[in-house]
């Protein structure tokens, strides 16, 4: 859907290049930032005085955010405007990267960095749906693999960034620096992205569904930070993880009877979706762990400063930038099937070699060939698996679909950087002590290579070789613009 024609956006032209520079650079506001405070954790336990629990929920307290509101904010976009909520995400992450920055104790920026996520579920799941939306159909998987691919870059760029803010200033800086990019954000989208939405949504916001998956979640976080320390039988443990478990089947059975739910449950009966939902909750879970963990192990087992451990990621992110766009491009002519079996077997590998890596590690001959291996992996599964979550639902599901499969990895990684630890061996111990830190971060690997195993597997029995074609309609109507060219049907829900 272009600005003034009202027809679909063209791959190669301005305009599309225009709308992919938006949403590339708001997306990866939140995937840097998810990111980029992996690198400071060090530094922001030194200057808070925080114990391993803090610095957990440092990460978890955006990642609980996110995962918890990313399907309202899919939704909110179907219904209000796509173009409308990523802004308003954008312009809200902005705010609270600033308290971020500005915090004097650890209390302080895990409650600031609960409002960032709340930007990120507002503007995360509007950049996919906006791709969606916006380009012709026969662009949309090579639009999709350059967002995922340099969305991608963003995320592996993210601890490289950080490092070298840190080196030359403060951990502040990595929050700071987001204010500035998120206002060119918010020009370009004003002036470039088309609006879209589902006229068919519901008007009603499922506050029930929302405070039930918040609720659930944070009961499950919260249990396992907290058995580390207090253990399993510890009565808040306990009530922690049962509320979680409650607030959870609770939440499945209100989306069920609710009529106008946040999450349509029914669109789960479609296989390819579920199936590549599964795969992403496994990848996603693997890559949480991954990336809380690699770039502390650098710093303070093998004795990497902040800026050399942010730099050891550049072979990665140099393999998304040169193949993501290009998998999705040969997912589209292969199949969905071989490249997300194949991608998360090559990270299983990367990540065995990751395992490796411990004091006084050469970057040469133990990070080196990880970091490449992995790139590797990447680049083959994100862009394959993003298209087959989002395109085998309809379109007018395009903000639903976007916000489930965000959901999923989002709930993933938090769950991740909660259990991991604890099944790694963690116990009470710091994550700045080298002589604790070190057999976790080893166990923590060989556990995210068994789940990326796993994925591959799932892909490999759920997810067909060919997605399902269908007669096409006669015509197609975006939401919000005139009908224009008719576009293949996808699998129907059911």
């Amino acid at each position: 859907m272009d600005l003034t024609t009202g027809e679909p956006v063209r791959y190669r032209t301005a305009a599309g290049r225009w709308v992919l520079l938006a949403t590339v650079l708001g997306s990866s506001l939140a995937f840097i930032d998810a990111t980029v405070v992996n690198i400071a954790l060090p530094a922001i336990g030194r200057d808070l005085g925080s114990d391993a629990a803090g610095l957990q929920w440092t990460v978890n307290g955006y990642a609980l955010s996110l995962a918890s509101l990313v399907l309202l904010g899919g939704s909110l976009g179907d219904r209000y405007g796509r173009k409308r909520i990523f802004m308003l995400g954008v312009a809200w992450f902005a705010a609270a990267s600033l308290l971020c920055g500005l915090a004097q104790n650890i209390e302080m920026l895990i409650g600031a960095r609960v409002l960032q996520g709340i930007g990120g579920a507002l503007l995360t799941p509007g950049a996919l749906a906006i791709l969606e939306a916006s380009f012709a159909r026969e662009d949309r998987s090579r639009a999709i693999g350059a967002w995922s691919g340099l969305g991608g870059i963003g995320g592996a760029l993210g601890p490289f960034l950080g490092g070298w803010l840190v080196e030359i200033g403060s951990w502040r800086y990595i929050f700071l620096i987001n204010v500035p990019f998120a206002l060119a954000v918010l020009l370009v989208a004003a002036r470039h992205v088309p609006e879209s939405r589902n006229p068919a949504a519901a008007r009603q916001i499922d506050y029930t569904g929302v405070l039930l998956g918040a609720l659930g979640l944070a009961g499950l976080t919260y249990g396992f930070t907290a058995w580390p320390v207090h253990g399993p039988g510890d009565p808040v443990v306990l009530v922690s993880l049962a509320a979680g478990v409650a607030a959870m089947v609770a939440f499945v059975l209100a989306e069920r009877r609710s009529a106008h739910p946040m999450l349509p449950v029914h669109i789960f009966k479609n296989s390819v979706f579920s199936g590549a939902n599964l795969v992403t909750f496994l990848v996603y879970a693997a890559n949480g762990g991954v990336f809380f963990l690699f770039v502390v192990n650098l710093q303070v087992v093998s004795g990497y400063s902040p800026l050399t451990s942010g730099i050891a990621l550049l072979p990665t992110t140099a393999l998304m930038l040169v193949l993501s766009a290009r998998a999705g491009a040969l997912s589209q002519r292969i199949g969905p099937r071989i490249p997300m079996t194949v991608g998360p077997l090559i990270c299983a590998v990367a990540l065995l070699l990751m395992s490796r890596i411990g004091p006084d590690a050469n970057y040469w001959v133990d990070v080196l060939p990880a970091v490449v291996v992995f790139g590797l992996g990447l680049s083959t599964l994100v862009a394959p698996l993003t298209s087959t979550a989002l395109g085998a639902l309809e379109d007018a599901y395009a903000g639903i679909a976007s916000g489930v499969n965000n959901a999923v990895a989002r709930a993933a990684g938090l769950l991740s950087v909660a259990v991991l630890p604890l099944a790694a061996g963690l116990g009470g111990g710091s994550l700045t002590d080298s002589t604790t830190l070190h057999p976790v971060y080893r166990n923590t690997m060989m556990i995210c290579a068994a789940l990326m195993v796993a994925g591959a597997v799932l892909a490999y029995l759920l997810v067909p070789s060919r997605l399902p074609a269908h007669a096409p309609a006669n015509s197609f109507c975006d939401p919000c613009s005139p009908p224009v060219q008719a576009k293949s049907a996808r699998q129907p829900i059911g």
